[in-house]
């Protein structure tokens, strides 16, 4: 059986034209909104020089009630000039980020690597088991290609999922549900990341970086001291009348300047709380962009109804539990971020103050709502990055038209351990993917592939992997259908020496293999899925035969199965001893004097090699083997 080529390649066609034309669509309303822009920048100047001039006019020719009546009309049709172009501006915003993202889809479909948004990189990812080798994670990954996350803490999670060494069964079981369902909301994905890069200084014009919400749980964790700040603001709202009533008696020649004393205490309570206000007020300004951006998502959430999706549904309840609204919880948030916001305006800040106690007020309340979302915020924070992280795994089904989901059977299950039918590598470009039909009989087997150079051997171990690691991770896969058990994947194909280490080339790989056995033999624990390429690569022709003998006996009927790919076609007459070894390889051809590749899996040994044609045909000189 072959990839269904044919259907999938249609329809990734046919969404790349939807991309295309939505891209279009964009640009032309985009350029059309900026027409409208100009000619209001026009409008609102005609209209603030007649404002100017035609209530100046007015005076003189109708008096006080002509300048009044014309100075008020044009002022009424300044401001709305004023409000349609930030409404036009705010709109064209949208829509310039919202053409970003769907041309960063196009470019994930497209494997456009020079457009697709950066990866997140973990510091440990040269010691992971297989991240490098399967190409999962790095500058050209997998993870890179279907990474929807704005958060850095939702891109950590897909990495989490990805790269999983213990799979849990009830929980990617749990998890593929939910990517189920999302598959079918690609529009409430895109909306969630367009309402929470709106909320920000982005502009649309290039890929936004990642958001991480540490300085607002920072800010959660942070405390002061509330009840001094509630006693001052009970002692100013009560002394803010007094002051202006005893104004006013004076201003009526009732009483003497008695209000200069009292808002002489007025002033030292209120200056008395700077201490404790200007750190309320500097920390609350600096998570601003990020209440903002929360509001936008959660609010979206709170209108979003989920009764068709019962696994959304419950995933999304906690959100809707006791604390209220989220959203307006959110909401009276910013309002008094907003009213903070004029304490960096010192003339107002002086004159509202000077009256009411506002400063102190803001930020008794802002220490009062931090309170409060200090106990339900990081579990909505969880939610929304494990839904950017699972709406990435369902972008997997938008990028690869042809993809389905896994079948996931217990360990102790009946069948194969892992069956696949057309198997495709993801970081192969649509029309140049060729699917392959790979099944282990059983646990305790090896796989021994064989074939020439640049026939396909490495990259269908990391088509066996990448697969694996989706479907463990509860996405869909590159496959007409994959049945396996939960697995631990375990590779050496990426490995490389460390200088700074002290490692050689052949002692990392020795290391990583060594590793690589340990966890075979680790008892009691989830089977393993070894994927080896080319076994001690690193030493002479002797030795390594040698070495790969010894070590392939040692991977035989242990707790897991594999494949190896490698040169020595010695290794393959161990299939003639051990029914627990299978032969496959990759053939070539020379047609027309270059060499040609099918990539297709075939099984039995390889029966040609073809180094020392590539060599002939590059032009290098090669003696006969039979001279």
């Amino acid at each position: 059986m072959t990839c269904p080529e044919s259907a999938g390649q249609i329809r990734h066609e046919q969404r790349l034209q939807v991309l295309h034309r939505q891209i279009e669509r964009l640009g032309r309303c985009l350029v059309a909104l900026e027409e409208d822009s100009r000619r209001i920048v026009r409008w609102r100047l005609i209209t603030f020089i007649l404002l100017l001039g035609g209530s100046g006019a007015a005076l003189i020719a109708w008096g006080p009630i002509g300048f009044l009546v014309v100075g008020l009309v044009l002022l009424i049709l300044f401001v709305y000039w004023v409000w349609r172009h930030r409404q036009i501006e705010s709109t064209a915003l949208r829509l310039r980020i919202l053409q970003q993202l769907k041309r960063d889809q196009e470019a994930r479909m497209i494997l456009d690597w020079d457009h697709i948004p950066a990866a997140e990189q973990l510091e440990d990812r040269f010691k992971h088991p297989f991240g490098l080798d399967l190409d999962i994670i790095g500058e050209r990954s997998l993870q890179r290609v279907i990474d929807l996350s704005i958060t850095v803490e939702g891109s950590e999670r897909l990495h989490q999922w990805l790269l999983a060494f213990e799979p849990d069964l009830d929980s990617l079981l749990a998890r593929q549900k939910l990517v189920r369902e999302l598959i079918h909301l690609p529009a409430m994905s895109t909306r969630l990341t367009l309402n929470a890069l709106v909320a920000t200084d982005y502009d649309g014009t290039t890929t936004p970086g990642r958001w991480s919400s540490a300085k607002l749980l920072t800010w959660l964790g942070l405390k002061s001291d509330t009840g001094s700040l509630r006693i001052a603001l009970i002692a100013l709202l009560v002394i803010a009348p007094l002051n202006i009533a005893l104004l006013l008696a004076y201003l009526q020649g009732w009483l003497p300047s008695l209000f200069l004393i009292t808002w002489f205490i007025y002033g030292v309570v209120a200056i008395s709380q700077m201490r404790h206000v200007a750190p309320v007020f500097e920390e609350s300004a600096s998570i601003s962009d990020s209440l903002r951006q929360l509001e936008a998502v959660f609010s979206s959430l709170d209108r979003r109804s989920f009764i068709k999706y019962p696994s959304l549904q419950s995933f999304i309840e906690p959100l809707h539990k006791e604390g209220g609204s989220l959203g307006e919880m959110l909401s009276r948030a910013n309002r008094l971020l907003a009213a903070a916001g004029l304490r960096y305006n010192p003339f107002a800040a002086f004159l509202i103050n000077a009256f009411f106690p506002l400063d102190v007020l803001v930020a008794y309340r802002l220490e009062g709502l931090k309170q409060e979302l200090s106990d339900v915020l990081p579990g909505w924070l969880n939610i929304w990055h494990e839904l950017e992280a699972l709406s990435s795994l369902a972008n997997f089904a938008y990028l690869y038209p042809s993809a389905t989901f896994a079948e996931i059977k217990p360990v102790h299950g009946i069948g194969a351990p892992f069956s696949g039918y057309g198997l495709g590598h993801p970081l192969i470009k649509e029309k140049d993917r060729v699917c392959n039909d790979f099944t282990i009989d059983q646990l305790g087997s090896l796989v021994m592939i064989t074939g020439s150079n640049m026939a396909g051997k490495s990259t269908f171990l990391r088509t066996l992997g990448m697969n694996t690691c989706l479907a463990l991770s509860g996405a869909p896969v590159l496959a007409h259908s994959l049945s396996l058990i939960p697995l631990r994947v375990y590779a050496s194909i990426t490995v490389t020496d460390s200088v700074t280490d002290g490692f050689s080339f052949f002692y990392a790989e020795v290391r990583r293999l060594k590793m690589l056995l340990d966890a075979l033999r680790e008892p009691d624990a989830v089977p393993l899925l070894f994927l080896i390429d080319e076994i001690f690569r690193g030493t002479n022709n002797r030795e390594r035969l040698i070495g790969s003998s010894s070590y392939v006996n040692a991977l035989i009927g242990g707790n897991g199965c594999g494949a190896i790919a490698t040169h020595d076609l010695e290794l393959v007459t161990l299939a003639q001893d051990n029914p627990n070894v299978s032969n496959y390889h990759f053939r070539d051809d020379v047609l027309n004097g270059r060499m040609q590749f099918d990539y297709k899996i075939h099984p039995g040994p390889c029966p040609t090699t073809n180094a020392l044609r590539i060599m002939e045909l590059a032009g290098l000189p090669v003696q006969s083997p039979d001279s």
